[in-house]
């Protein structure tokens, strides 16, 4: 008598038990594979980002050379960018040989006033150091010195509002530089002095964190930084036009702003 086979299942559950399972070691290589092609992934888009730069590096010329309307992109690198020796009594705090690589806030008197300088790039968390930061400083402080070659976006933002909700004024002496990112402090004065010879400079900025997404999606992150820029300068009264210069200068140059379009864009504001 030949065996029967086994009968078939019928229910669900029973099809469920029924099914080959695969084992825990063969799981483990799928998911391990998975997190390889993911990381490929993230590196594939960082270097996409780094490698024209690379092979077709900027030929603007030094940040230090002179401009002239219309010969106003520089090339930038933020950790090649030396501080300027302090005119003797143009700041309360002279600045340092080595740029910091984030803000470094001083608290100090100048001109019988109370205020801060901010030297440094802007590192994400700067903002809420820079919070906690102003809770220590009594009195108020009336101006807020600038010495930066940028930074975080965000962090930017979130400090300029500080800035403004707490009436202070920006200032910027003949050796500063207020780069990428650190206009928007400067934005958010509400006095915005910036003498003859400082360096105030726009360019694109990367929003967002590196993730494996679609192409649409990157430009959405892109697109609603983008508008939180807008707005952001929408409230501080300043031309939004200033970010024509900004789309159009490449991450690795920077876009140096002469006085006059200060002035045209309400960057700066009368003595």
């Amino acid at each position: 008598m030949t065996d029967m086979p086994p009968p078939l299942p019928h229910t669900a559950k029973e099809q469920a038990q029924a099914a080959p399972k695969w084992p825990a070691s063969r799981m483990l290589r799928w998911i391990f594979g998975l997190q390889l092609v993911f990381a490929a992934v993230l590196l594939g888009s960082d270097m996409l980002r780094v490698l024209p730069q690379l092979a077709f590096p900027s030929s603007a010329p030094d940040i230090t050379q002179p401009l002239g309307p219309g010969d106003q992109t520089r090339r930038y690198d933020p950790a090649q960018i030396d501080p300027r020796p302090a005119r003797p009594g143009s700041r309360p705090i002279p600045t340092t040989t080595d740029m910091p690589s984030r803000l470094e806030f001083i608290d100090a008197v100048w001109d019988g006033q109370p205020v801060i300088t901010l030297t440094g790039q802007i590192a994400p968390g700067d903002a809420a150091r820079f919070a906690d930061f102003l809770t220590t400083v009594d009195p108020a402080p009336t101006q807020a010195f600038l010495n930066s070659p940028g930074g975080s976006v965000q962090d930017a933002l979130t400090m300029g509002r500080q800035i403004r909700n707490l009436g202070i004024g920006a200032r910027m002496t003949a050796t500063d530089i207020c780069l990428s990112a650190c206009p928007y402090l400067l934005a958010a004065g509400t006095t915005r002095t910036v003498e003859d010879g400082a360096l105030v400079g726009v360019h694109q900025h990367y929003f967002g964190k590196n993730t494996a997404l679609p192409a649409f999606m990157a430009v959405e992150d892109i697109q609603r930084g983008q508008g939180e820029v807008m707005e952001y300068l929408s409230d501080m009264d300043i031309d939004p036009l200033i970010m024509r210069h900004a789309l159009l200068t490449p991450p690795d140059e920077i876009y140096l702003l002469t006085p006059d379009e200060m002035q045209t864009y309400n960057l700066t504001t009368p003595d």
